[in-house]
């Protein structure tokens, strides 16, 4: 709810403050007296652009300030959560133009965008003037209305739940499907790399391995050559090596007793002839192991030849990357194999929910078609009250293919205004005034049903008198049990209908500017007011009974 709207330096208005209160608050006031510049400036909090030209004093800046009470206003509070903006239970708005025709916004003292602000203040405040066909031409706002009457509040949450279910699996299976393709493209090529590399059969650390056994082959005949030869003299020739260490052993140890300081040479000796004796084993040993075996040398060099050739086709280093690699590959290409199955599986989910979906949006569509012959019939005996008797009011449900956010329908209001055979969509089909009227029917019909914001109707009643004005005011009347509805009207009937009265005129003061003033009117001020709109600036006293009895 509207609580304060403050105003400085703009067009003719210099300082102004205006306090609607709940229920239905009328303002009236002569032609020109500055209704819409109030509106105007109202427009700047709700984003509208602006330039200096709504500047009074060009060296001051025009600052337009809004206090709202969104206590209980869930969706009001989730738009500030989300563009992460403090929440208070009372909302400050706040819009400044400065000298230089740069504007600037605020909601709770936070700054904001002008795309921003109007986003958010769409939730605050619905502005209904002429020419203004936003809401009629707004699917959305169309379907909500039907299904406000239809009382269809539980199937449309059931039918979200499941929506939103089956856009997230979609989702999923889109991008299992992209990520198969993908995967397809280089299955081939990886599929070859790994019976490459599984025909190789390489074993752990063979190609180094190979390269080394390589050289020993290669190298064999100077191998046993120098083993011989050492075998040789350890073991085998004219003086053997260990042969001569253990017989000098032997006169060692023959002489310990004759001198004890040879005792410690003989041990040692002993350990040398030990040594000697294992090291002439082990090269005996190493000389049998030495084969010059060309099959095996040339076994060899291919499977050396076979490992460089894929390490460096691999870009790695070593035989144990190679099976990292061969065992990398063997997943991914397993990986594909399984998506196969998750994407399968994904499907069914999709083609469950849908079939959750589709019946639940089934429903959504009965309730719909029916409720719209009814609604129909509703809203087209609101429009003869109201001075439209030849206009032909339809809601159209059409069947989509496919469903949407709201379910499976395409919700459509049409208006023939003259009985032409020929209805148009309502915003193409309605004047400006004639627009207004059909929003007021509409929204009062879906008062109790759905959650509207401050409504603000300008001059709904145009172009109407008598007993439609009177239908018009009856209408604003029993729409503002439910919401803050304001309205500007010239109409008595609608007038009269009020619980609260704001009168806006203009003050001329000495050496001083006209500027724009509202006053709040009660008991013989208002119905001075009302009478006058019925009997003119002097209304006689049939007028002033007249008005007295509007407002009884």
């Amino acid at each position: 709810m509207l609580q304060k709207l403050s105003i400085s330096n703009y067009a003719i208005i210099d300082q102004l403050e205006v306090q609607p209160a709940a229920g239905l608050n009328i303002v009236t006031g002569e032609t020109g007296a500055g209704k819409s510049i109030i509106l105007g400036a109202l427009s700047l909090i709700l984003g509208e652009r602006a330039d200096t030209s709504v500047l009074i004093n060009k060296d001051e800046k025009c600052v337009v300030e809004a206090l709202f009470d969104v206590k209980g206003n869930e969706a009001f509070e989730a738009a500030l959560r989300d563009e992460d903006i403090d929440y208070e239970e009372v909302c400050i708005i706040r819009r400044e133009i400065n000298t230089s025709g740069k504007s600037r916004a605020f909601i709770n003292d936070t700054p904001v965008r002008l795309d921003v602000l109007n986003r958010l203040t769409t939730l605050l405040v619905d502005l209904h003037q002429q020419f203004d066909h936003l809401s009629l031409d707004d699917s959305h706002f169309q379907m909500d209305v039907l299904d406000a009457v239809a009382g269809n509040g539980a199937l449309r949450k059931e039918y979200s739940g499941y929506y939103a279910q089956y856009k997230t699996v979609s989702k999923k299976l889109q991008e299992l499907q992209a990520r198969k393709a993908e995967w397809q493209k280089e299955s081939d090529y990886k599929q070859f790399l790994l019976d490459e590399l599984n025909e190789a059969a390489f074993a752990t650390d063979e190609i180094e391995y190979a390269e080394q056994q390589l050289k020993q082959l290669t190298h064999a005949e100077r191998i046993l050559q120098v083993l011989r030869e050492s075998g040789y003299v350890l073991a085998e020739g004219e003086q053997p090596l260990v042969n001569e260490i253990k017989r000098l052993l032997q006169q060692l140890e023959s002489i310990t007793e004759l001198m004890p300081g040879v005792k410690e040479v003989a041990a040692r000796m002993n350990s040398v002839y030990i040594e000697l004796k294992d090291i002439a084993g082990e090269v005996d040993v190493l000389t049998g192991n030495v084969s010059v075996d060309e099959e095996q040398m040339q076994r060899m060099q291919e499977r050396m030849d076979l490992g460089y050739k894929l390490l460096k086709k691999h870009g790695v280093q070593s035989t144990n990357e190679l099976l990292d690699i061969q065992q990398q590959l063997s997943k991914e290409l397993q990986a594909s194999l399984d998506i196969e199955e998750e994407i399968a599986a994904t499907q069914r989910e999709k083609e469950q929910l849908y079939t959750q979906l589709s019946a639940t949006a089934e429903k959504l569509s009965t309730a719909r078609c029916k409720q719209a012959i009814a609604f129909s019939a509703e809203v087209n005996k609101l429009l003869k009250l109201v001075g439209m008797p030849n206009a032909l009011f339809a809601a159209e449900v059409k069947k989509k293919e496919q469903p949407g956010e709201l379910g499976m329908d395409d919700v459509q209001f049409y208006l023939d205004a003259n009985k032409s055979g020929k209805p148009l969509p309502v915003h193409k089909a309605a004047s400006g005034g004639e627009m207004s009227r059909i929003m007021l029917s509409i929204k009062s019909l879906t008062a109790k049903a759905m959650h509207l914001p401050t409504l603000i109707f300008d001059e709904v009643d145009t172009g109407i008198s008598g007993e439609a004005a009177k239908q018009v005011g009856v209408l604003l009347k029993n729409l503002s049990q439910y919401h803050q509805v304001i309205c500007i009207t010239h109409q008595p009937q609608v007038a009269a209908r009020g619980s609260h009265h704001l009168y806006v005129y203009k003050q001329a003061e000495k050496n001083k500017p006209i500027t724009t003033r509202v006053a709040v009117l009660s008991g013989e001020e208002r119905v001075t007011a009302i009478a006058k709109m019925i009997g003119g600036e002097e209304p006689g006293q049939a007028a002033l009974q007249n008005a007295r009895e509007l407002m009884a």
